[in-house]
C-alpha cells in the first residue's frame, strides 16, 4: 500500500515547491501566451498524478525527480527556452554560438524521467526486469520525439507568430533531432545507473 497523501511530508514539501515556483514564474513571463502554450502538459500530467495517486503512486525519489524537471521546465517557460539567463551565462562562459537552456532541459528529460517510467513500466507493466532497460529508453525516444511533433503541430495551428519563441530552435534545422538525441542519452545514462545499483552484489571471496 502506498503512502497516504496526508502523511506523505515529503510529498508536501515538494508539492509547496512547485505550486511557489509555479506562481512565481507565472508573474510577468516575457510572452504570456507562449507561458500559458508551455504549461498546457504541465497542467495535464499534474493531474494525471493527482487523480492516479491512490492506485498508483510513485516513490518519492520520483516524485523528486519530478519535481527537479518541473522546475526546469518552469524557469524555461517563464523566460522561453531560447531566452533563459542561465543558458545565456552558460553561452558567455564557455563561449558557445546559442543559448543551450533548451539543450539541458531535453536531456534532463531522459536523465530525470527514465526512473519513474522504470517503475511504471516494472510495478504497474509488469515489464520483466532485463527487458525494463530497454523499454524505459525507447518510451523516452517515444515520447521525446511525439512531443517533438506535437510542439511543431501547436505552433503552426495555435500561434504562428509565437513560434520561435515557442519551438525555440534558434535557427537550428535540426534542433528536434538533437533534442530527442538528448532525451534518450539522458535515458541511457539513467538505466546505466539503475542497471548497475540492481545488479546483484558479489561479495570478496565468493564460492569459487
Amino acid at each position: 500500500m502506498p503512502e497516504r497523501f496526508a502523511d506523505n511530508r515529503k510529498l508536501h514539501l515538494m508539492l509547496a515547491w512547485v505550486t511557489g515556483l509555479w506562481l512565481l514564474t507565472a508573474v510577468a513571463p516575457l510572452y504570456r501566451f507562449d507561458w500559458l502554450l508551455e504549461n498546457l502538459l504541465v497542467f495535464v500530467y499534474g493531474a494525471i498524478l493527482i487523480v492516479t495517486y491512490r492506485r498508483f503512486a510513485f516513490s518519492n525519489l520520483s516524485y523528486g525527480l519530478f519535481t527537479v524537471f518541473i522546475s526546469l521546465h518552469l524557469v524555461g517557460a517563464h523566460y522561453t527556452y531560447a531566452e533563459t539567463p542561465f543558458g545565456f551565462w552558460l553561452q558567455d562562459w564557455f563561449d558557445l554560438s546559442r543559448n543551450h537552456y533548451d539543450r539541458i532541459v531535453h536531456f534532463s528529460f531522459g536523465l530525470l524521467i527514465a526512473f519513474p517510467f522504470h517503475e511504471l513500466l516494472t510495478r504497474a507493466a509488469g515489464v520483466r526486469q532485463s527487458w525494463s532497460y530497454l523499454m524505459v529508453m525507447v518510451t523516452v525516444l517515444g515520447f521525446s520525439g511525439f512531443y517533438e511533433a506535437l510542439e511543431g503541430v501547436v505552433a503552426v495551428v495555435v500561434s504562428p507568430e509565437l513560434g520561435a519563441a515557442y519551438l525555440g530552435t534558434q535557427g537550428d534545422e535540426w534542433d528536434a533531432q538533437k533534442d530527442t538525441a538528448l532525451a534518450f542519452a539522458g535515458s541511457v545514462i539513467a538505466m546505466a545507473i539503475v542497471w548497475y545499483r540492481a545488479r546483484p552484489s558479489r561479495s570478496v571471496g565468493a564460492r569459487v
